[in-house]
């Protein structure tokens, strides 16, 4: 009877060791697929991330290469704008010298008319002089309509 119950004992050992084996045997294939699907995680993560890292070093180097670009241009804009501010002082400069030559030569002209008319008003004067004397030593002559004192206001 005890090695009946022994037996007994021993089948029902063996039983819930074969469904220990059994349960280890599906925990350890659970476990490799748990295992081949981590890998796969690991891999698609793994490629996800060098995907990110390359599009991000894309971005990058765009994103650089604007800038540099748009460096350059502030560059040549601003040698732009300086060049053009220097030929504005040049062209300034060039205006504000010949206004004061054209200034200049004004009252150059003006002092010249102003003499002119001095000149002009002294011989008329002297003219008027020179008539009148003529009228009074010449007064009983006439002159002839042909003469060339006849147009300048000689009766």
């Amino acid at each position: 009877r005890k090695l009946r119950d022994t037996e007994e004992q021993n089948r029902d050992l063996l039983s819930t060791v074969a469904k220990r084996e059994e349960g280890i045997h599906q925990a350890n294939l659970r476990l490799d697929d748990l295992s081949r699907e981590n890998g796969s995680l690991s891999r698609q993560l793994e490629a996800a991330l060098t995907e990110a890292r390359r599009v991000s070093e894309q971005a990058r180097d765009k994103t650089n290469a604007k800038d540099r670009a748009m460096q350059t241009r502030i560059l040549d804009l601003e040698s732009q704008l300086s060049q053009t501010r220097a030929e504005i002082a040049r062209v300034k400069r060039e205006k504000e010298e010949a206004e004061r030559k054209f200034n200049s030569r004004l009252y150059d002209l003006k002092d010249r008319l102003d003499q002119s008319h001095s000149t002009n008003r002294s011989m008329q004067n002297y003219v008027q002089f020179l008539k009148k004397s003529y009228a009074n030593v010449f007064s009983d002559t006439v002159i002839p309509p042909s003469s060339p004192l006849r147009g300048s206001g000689f009766p």
